[in-house]
């Protein structure tokens, strides 16, 4: 893909941002409070931000699981579609990434509705399912690729019938197809893919997008069974 390509891709994502989000302090905030803090600039972008806030209301999800918190972003967007009375659990294993998240969640005025619980998912997740809460209406999974298959099946164990769960960077800029690569990520957002395909409790799709985080796609499964 060329620079030009790119350039445009991130053009119309503003287009639409323009267009179609209000312009948001507490977002605004999340992202120059992240960037200071020198978290790495891999947010979804805000459109995106706002897709997954369309389906949370959509599907009238009451609650969220979150797997990799980053700074906060895609958490503020996804809590903000809840209903009242609605919880919102976001994993994240990075201290800084946990502290920044929080200040920022603190700020949209969601410190009530947001967990953020610091430590390795593929810890964090078996102490989750231990608890015996009820089953999450919809999971977030944007965290390490290489365990992206682990947190699948982990997400499975905590959904229910008609639940959605959405897998972010399932293209990894096209090198998804190349079973020979050495990337590690790709690895394993190829081993998430296979296992996807495998499962007969769910109904699911990819779907590529460009825009302003460049070119890759997610997944989307409904839980049927």
């Amino acid at each position: 893909m060329s620079s030009e390509q790119e350039q445009q891709w991130s053009a119309v994502d503003r287009f639409f941002a323009e267009l179609l989000t209000d312009p948001d302090p507490a977002l605004d905030a999340a992202l120059a409070a992240s960037a200071a803090a020198g978290l790495p600039q891999i947010n979804v972008s805000p459109n995106q931000g706002k897709f997954l806030h369309l389906l949370v209301r959509a599907m009238g999800a009451r609650t969220i699981l979150e797997i990799g918190t980053l700074g906060g972003f895609s958490t503020i967007w996804l809590a903000r579609a809840l209903p009242a009375g609605g919880r919102l659990i976001s994993l994240e294993a990075d201290a800084r990434h946990a502290q920044v998240a929080t200040a920022n969640i603190a700020r949209a005025g969601l410190a009530e509705v947001v967990e953020i619980r610091l430590g390795k998912a593929l810890d964090t997740l078996p102490q989750l399912a231990a608890e015996a809460h009820e089953p999450f209406d919809f999971v977030f999974i944007d965290a390490n690729k290489p365990n992206n298959a682990a947190y699948f099946d982990w997400a499975l164990q905590l959904s229910r019938p008609g639940s959605v769960i959405v897998v972010d960077n399932v293209v990894q800029g096209g090198d998804v197809v190349d079973a020979n690569s050495e990337d590690r990520s790709v690895q394993g957002v190829r081993r998430f893919n296979e296992r996807l395909a495998a499962e007969p409790r769910v109904l699911a799709t990819a779907i590529q997008t460009v825009g302003a985080k460049g070119y890759d796609g997610f997944a989307m499964a409904l839980v049927t069974g």
